[in-house]
């Protein structure tokens, strides 16, 4: 990973991940439910838990995490998302930033996660750093990130955005850039982390209908990305198709997908 500077993650991706906040929040982001959970059992998320959030977006695992009796604290750059976030969780302390820049006290967690934020920082090594040093010595920080794309499904949708995106900035990061595990392991010591167990975790994406589909897949800021770059329809187009081999008899669809983590000591 470089850690030259570069620019802030908040700088571009908070509005793009604002536009369609609510369709984030009601139809893609609970598909990552699961991902959720397991990370948590591992990471002994319970009562008294102190637990940041990095990229904490709608604030779902901010929500289940307080569920298990944690005190949640969660950062986003996409001020329609917190919102969201802190109407579902409103003893939650939900803050605007940038994941390069936290601010929050040295030492001040047990647990820091980021589920699928980290590869998308302008300084991915900055911004992981920043979540060992917010975390207590000793404690757990989390990096989730897609899974291996050869034979995952869902890799496919992604694929498909690829031609309605503007060209990546050289040496960029894409989305499946920490997927392999000494990859990820790697980063993880370039921060100053002690790289603990990988595990992947199953959670398919269903869909009722190709219109909830739709409204689902282009909510992400990678989504809001293709449309200003391309059109909303061509957009819904290439999902369409993408989506096609995945079709159910009752017009549902459902996409395997996969997620790897790393669970790292601070």
């Amino acid at each position: 990973m470089d850690t030259a500077i570069k620019p802030r993650t908040a700088d571009g991706n908070g509005v793009l991940w604002g536009l369609r906040a609510r369709d984030w929040s009601e139809q893609m982001e609970p598909l990552f439910g699961p991902v959720y959970s397991a990370a948590f059992d591992r990471a002994g998320i319970r009562a008294g838990t102190e637990y940041l959030d990095v990229g904490c977006g709608a604030g779902l695992a901010l929500q289940m995490a307080a569920q298990r009796g944690a005190r949640p604290h969660g950062l986003d750059a996409a001020d329609p998302l917190l919102e969201i976030a802190r109407r579902r969780t409103p003893a939650a302390d939900i803050r605007h930033g940038d994941i390069e820049v936290l601010p929050f006290a040295d030492g001040r967690f047990d647990v820091v996660t980021g589920f699928n934020a980290f590869q998308y920082a302008g300084n991915p090594v900055l911004a992981l750093a920043e979540a060992k040093r917010a975390c207590k010595t000793g404690g757990q920080v989390l990096v989730a990130t897609w899974g291996q794309p050869e034979g995952m499904e869902a890799a496919s949708l992604v694929a498909a955005m690829r031609p309605l995106l503007p060209a990546p900035p050289p040496g960029a990061p894409g989305p499946f850039a920490l997927s392999d595990e000494v990859t990820l392991r790697n980063f993880a010591a370039s921060a100053g982390l002690t790289p603990g167990e990988c595990f992947d975790v199953e959670a398919p994406w269903y869909f009722a209908t190709l219109a909830t589909a739709l409204l689902a897949l282009k909510s992400s800021g990678v989504g809001a990305r293709a449309i200003k770059h391309s059109d909303e329809a061509a957009v819904d187009n290439a999902h369409a198709a993408a989506l096609a081999p995945f079709a159910q008899p009752d017009g549902s669809f459902r996409v395997r997908a996969t997620f790897r983590c790393l669970m790292s000591q601070a």
